[in-house]
């Protein structure tokens, strides 16, 4: 079994393809949708995580292309380094996964990597550089 996290970019014209559907029928892949910003003819957006055999994910992946749908594959980690955060929360604002929180009563910085999408936004909101985004091959 494979894991993959990805970011769905739809024209207008594709927002209404069952393209969910289709992935689970045909493809008999598992997809759990972790963010969404789709609208009738506008450009949407859509992050998924696929859970499936590695044949089947490379084709779902392969169909999806095909379809005028442009993916990308997150494939890496976030690293912190925690000691030197100050928890001012710019980083929170950002992550659209809520992976990173400002946890209260006593306001200090808390990461989940299982929400973590992969995306990097954080990353540039950090004033302190200190969220490093370590790129590997595959996930599994």
């Amino acid at each position: 079994m494979k894991k993959i996290k990805a970011n769905l970019t739809f024209p207008p014209s594709k927002v209404t393809f069952p393209l969910m559907t289709l992935l689970v029928r045909e493809y008999s892949l598992e997809v759990n949708i972790l963010n969404a910003d789709v609208r009738l003819n506008k450009t949407g957006k859509l992050v998924v995580e696929l859970l499936g055999d590695e044949k089947n994910i490379d084709d779902a992946l392969e169909f999806i292309e095909g379809q005028g749908i442009k993916c990308h594959i997150f494939n890496g980690t976030l690293s912190i380094q925690e000691e030197k955060c100050i928890h001012c929360g710019a980083c929170t604002t950002v992550c659209p996964s809520h992976a990173l929180q400002i946890e209260q009563p006593d306001f200090y910085l808390t990461f989940n990597k299982e929400k973590c999408l992969v995306c990097g936004l954080c990353i540039k909101a950090c004033p302190l550089r200190i969220l490093h985004l370590d790129h590997r091959e595959s996930e599994e």
